[in-house]
């Protein structure tokens, strides 16, 4: 083999691989290996041990691993954890002797990252099963599949839910039976960003954690199942008429039932929202195909109102509800709805006061405030409030920002972090009220208490309603 095409598979593999000479020192690295912990070539590493790069806490055991291999052993996925960007990280690692003639000369290793792995499997292992066979036996469609199957067998493995199988089966055992029972579907709000941001292991928890709230919840009512993904859903056995419904499905959103609340793993405290659509049979469909077309019309109608919100189906309001219409017309008609409010009314604040029902209702932004080019800042709730913040430093020219907690914003900008620590703000969204390069200002949607996760939707709109600002200042500057 050349050594072009030694290098070409070394560096297309996905296993980090390196070589070390005799005295456990690196004299080479692949690809993978630079990437995983953030270099970008191999002098950072070239003449180094282990030791030198700081990446064990306890490094003595990989030291010792190593000697064995140069003495002539090799060891096989040793399980092992390393720091790397200031995280500790499981891995397996291989290592066997180099050799030259019958002489040690160093060794080759390799090694995979396997933190996600653990972690799932850590949850796993002390996940609550949901739902016991005594539970489930009183369904005459489980209570013949428990016959033959442990209840084991019919649950999800990561959340403890009744999985998609058997809970699309009871659907269907219950239609054909003509037993009536509303059914919803529960969509989590941006789930994949929480996965992207802060890792899988983060968003099994936070979906186990629902599932569990989910299922004390609702109780004898009825069961929660995992549609897939991060689509749960609700079979409600009791709750048929609107008003039982409409209050069942509020409370999954009050207190500390599941929605609206925060979820804290391994020092993240994650802001959880969801989007349910809700549709009752016999009453709304008599078939599955209708009733699921039903349901996925209302779920639908909650995300292009903002998501963050329950929608049940109510035949003179959505039977003519149309999807693709709804995707082409939905936005527009927010849009449309905030600039008939803010031409209403004269005055930057109260164009912004005017539009704030809008943005209350629709999008579930509670608090706002409005600061000036030069650096006054107003609440939107409260005309009281009027104080100086000074300069909002950030060295971007983006002209949306999130802050997920307040403290990101406090060596950048003291006077606006001194003002919303005091009314207990914990993450906002700040978006620039600007025209070229020009900035007149900006506005800050806030969040009390709460890592709130913001939404593409919630910066649209915000940025529009910025851009209209902008508009209107440029006008009195002129």
């Amino acid at each position: 083999m050349n050594e072009s095409l030694f290098n070409l598979i070394i560096n297309t593999s996905q296993d980090c691989v390196f070589w070390k000479d005799k005295e456990r020192r690196f004299i080479g690295a692949n690809q993978a290996f630079l990437d995983y912990y953030g270099f970008e070539s191999q002098d950072r590493i070239l003449g180094k041990t282990d030791e030198d790069m700081g990446w064990h806490s306890d490094p003595e055991p990989f030291k010792q691993d190593e000697l064995r291999v140069l003495s002539g052993e090799s060891t096989y996925k040793v399980h092992g954890k390393c720091e790397v960007n200031g995280e500790e990280r499981d891995i397996i690692a291989s290592k066997v002797p180099i050799y030259e003639g019958n002489e040690i000369i160093g060794l080759v290793g390799s090694f995979l990252d396997i933190t996600d792995v653990v972690n799932r499997g850590s949850l796993a292992k002390h996940a609550q099963k949901l739902y016991t066979t005594e539970e489930l036996r009183r369904y005459p469609f489980f209570d013949r599949i428990l016959d033959d199957k442990p209840v084991e067998e019919l649950l999800d493995p990561l959340t403890g839910l009744v999985s998609r199988q058997y809970a699309l089966g009871l659907v269907q055992s219950m239609i054909a039976s003509g037993e009536a029972f509303t059914y919803a579907i529960v969509d989590l709000d941006n789930f994949k960003k929480i996965n992207d941001s802060y890792g899988h292991s983060t968003g099994d928890y936070i979906l186990t954690s629902i599932a569990d709230h989910m299922a004390a919840y609702i109780g004898s009512k009825g069961i929660a199942g995992r549609f897939g993904g991060d689509e749960l859903l609700i079979i409600n056995i009791e709750d048929i008429k609107y008003e039982d419904k409409d209050r069942f499905l509020k409370g999954l959103y009050s207190g500390e039932s599941a929605f609206r609340r925060n979820y804290e793993f391994e020092g993240n405290n994650l802001y959880v929202t969801a989007t349910i659509g809700a549709a009752t049979f016999p009453e709304d469909a008599d078939s599955f195909e209708d009733l699921f077309g039903l349901i996925d019309k209302t779920l639908y109608s909650g995300k292009n109102k903002g998501r963050n919100c329950y929608t049940i189906y109510v035949e003179e309001e959505h039977k003519d509800l149309d999807i693709k219409k709804l995707a082409k017309h939905g936005i527009y008609r927010n849009m449309h709805e905030l600039i008939l409010k803010y031409e209403s009314e004269d005055g930057i604040e109260n164009k912004i006061r005017a539009v704030m029902p809008i943005l209350r209702e629709e999008y579930h932004l509670n608090e706002m405030f409005y600061i000036t080019e030069e650096g006054i800042l107003y609440s939107v709730n409260d005309e009281k409030v009027r104080e100086k913040v000074g300069r909002i430093g950030i060295p971007t020219n983006e002209d949306l920002f999130s802050f997920s907690s307040l403290s990101q914003i406090r060596s950048m900008m003291p006077g606006l972090y001194d003002a919303l620590d005091k009314r207990d703000i914990e993450a906002l969204m700040l978006v620039r009220i600007c025209e070229a390069d020009r900035i007149y200002g900006y506005l800050i949607c806030a969040e009390q208490h709460n890592h709130r996760i913001w939404q593409e939707d919630e910066f649209g709109i915000v940025y529009f309603l910025a851009r209209l600002l902008a508009a209107d200042l440029r006008q009195d500057v002129t």
